[in-house]
């Protein structure tokens, strides 16, 4: 059997009691990094009294999900499996997704321990009284298609939640600023750690606060639905072919306000250019 089971996002004391009661009754962890789910184990041990009998660890991630899923076999889950991130939730922005995919084709199997989720955290957190939110992730890192997606993610009619590095947040902030200054942006920085720190404003007061040292760190951002959004009101087809999008997504969108097809509006789109 397969368990997929997450791990602290920061501090070691979110590990669940069921968690600790899994990982001494398995005999083989998939992970992320070996090394990172080895020291998890010490450190339970030395703090939690884990103990556990695992000798072996095998690497599941990004890079190497696929190519590691089609060398599987339904007897390798004869045994107790764990597939562990190296911190938070599975499947989540981490890998996992296609070996759940795999269980399902192969009728192995497995459950889902709940436990830390930094986005879920980040939404409690921020104060925003919508009981809707898109959660999007990590955006592509540069050029076009990230334009793109921050585009559309502000089209939502509830907060978008996304995650960002270190070294790409004062990046967003600028995005934000240019495109959506008017927005109230909640950033949550080391979320459970001990450098845990909150902020909430828009994104020009946000760039003002968040400086030096203070950007270091994995951060979670929430941002507001937009006055028309939040008011349920929904954007006009007029407001969506003003767009900087390219045809085929700005179609989309056309579809969804209209009740036309994708190929209808695509159509219509391109006579106009």
């Amino acid at each position: 059997m397969l368990t997929l089971l997450p791990t602290p996002i920061g501090n070691i004391e979110d590990i669940s009691l069921r968690a600790i009661r899994v990982l001494g009754a398995a005999d083989v962890i998939l992970c992320e990094d070996t090394r990172v789910a080895k020291k998890l184990l010490r450190l339970l041990s030395e703090r939690h009294g884990l103990v556990h009998h695992v000798t072996e660890f095998y690497s599941l991630h990004s890079h190497n999900e696929s190519e590691f899923i089609l060398n599987l076999t339904p007897d390798f889950f004869d045994r107790n499996v764990v597939y562990m991130s190296d911190a938070g939730m599975p499947c989540i922005s981490d890998p996992g997704a296609l070996l759940v995919e795999w269980c399902q084709l192969h009728e192995v199997a497995y459950t889902v321990l709940p436990g830390p989720s930094a986005f879920a955290t980040a939404y409690a957190a921020s104060g925003f009284l919508q009981s809707h939110f898109t959660f999007y992730g990590f955006l592509p890192h540069k050029g076009r298609e990230r334009e793109s997606a921050l585009e559309q993610l502000l089209l939502e009619r509830w907060p978008v939640i996304l995650y960002e590095a270190p070294h790409r947040l004062e990046k967003l902030l600028n995005e934000l600023q240019k495109i959506a200054a008017e927005r109230t942006v909640f950033a949550a920085k080391e979320i459970t750690k001990r450098h845990e720190r909150f902020f909430k404003g828009t994104p020009e007061e946000l760039k003002a606060q968040i400086i030096g040292p203070l950007l270091k760190g994995e951060w979670v951002l929430v941002i507001s639905a937009g006055e028309r959004m939040g008011e349920s009101s929904p954007i006009t087809q007029k407001e969506i072919e003003t767009l900087d999008l390219p045809p085929r997504q700005k179609a989309k969108l056309l579809a969804k306000a209209s009740g036309r097809s994708v190929k209808e509006c695509y159509e219509d789109l391109v006579k106009k250019e």
